[in-house]
């Protein structure tokens, strides 16, 4: 996460409507997830070590700790606000989540001494770094895997054209408009939507990849097996096998 994102994230107010505003602006986060914890070839009784790319709310490092009970996860986040909100959400699991604050693209230095990783995951954070940075941090992820662990990732992805682009903008706020059903001031009709989410994007410093540029970055990187597991208009399940 670049210094922007991380500002971004690191207050109070965003991270409380974090959850909330995921529901209404990315309702398939709960499939993409399913979708990346169903495609790791491990038996649910593997007693895995995992490394939670941008931690969040904790969401996916939940969803991963009751899919594979016997797991722990190292959990990292640049924003200490999202950090304090994942050890809530964790409370119940505390004792198999290790919790580290730090920017992504220094990942070797945050992680020094955890031994090698059988999984790492990330959700909707990766899209806020350029395609180097990005490939720079996989890079590191590569590293820091255990040979046959497996890198999955569920983010976001822009249109090769911009026409495609406008068009799938277009049925993301009319989606995201039929959710909030009138009853949020942010979202009351088409032009206050696609403002309020420009300004969010450029306050967080998104910069997202082409489905091509973010599957060349993955083999770049190292990875091998690398493949688009799922994809619906801007977002994307993807990952690879060290």
């Amino acid at each position: 996460m670049t210094e922007r994102s991380i500002g971004a994230y690191d207050v109070s107010q965003r991270g409380e409507s974090y959850d909330a505003d995921m529901e209404l602006m990315h309702p398939n986060r709960s499939k993409m997830v399913q979708v990346a914890l169903e495609v790791l070839p491990f038996p649910k009784t593997a007693a895995l070590r995992a490394i939670d790319l941008g931690i969040g709310t904790g969401y996916f490092t939940e969803r991963f700790l009751n899919y594979f009970p016997k797991s722990e996860v190292l959990g990292i986040d640049g924003a200490q606000a999202m950090i304090e909100l994942a050890k809530a959400r964790l409370r119940s699991l505390a004792s198999r989540v290790r919790f580290v604050t730090g920017d992504l693209r220094s990942l070797q230095r945050l992680t020094g001494g955890v031994g090698k990783a059988d999984v790492v995951f990330s959700a909707y954070a990766l899209h806020h770094l350029n395609r180097i940075d990005k490939e720079g941090v996989l890079k590191q992820v590569v590293e820091l895997l255990a040979l046959g662990g497996w890198f999955v990732n569920a983010d976001l992805i822009v249109a090769d054209s911009p026409e495609v682009e406008s068009r799938l903008q277009q049925l993301r706020v009319a989606g995201i408009m039929e959710r909030a059903g009138g009853s949020d001031s942010r979202f009351v009709d088409s032009a206050s939507t696609q403002r309020f989410l420009n300004d969010l994007q450029a306050n967080e410093g998104d910069q997202p990849l082409t489905l091509a540029e973010d599957l060349d970055v993955l083999c770049r990187s190292g990875l091998k097996n690398v493949s688009a597991f799922w994809l619906e208009y801007r977002e994307l399940v993807s990952g690879g096998q060290k």
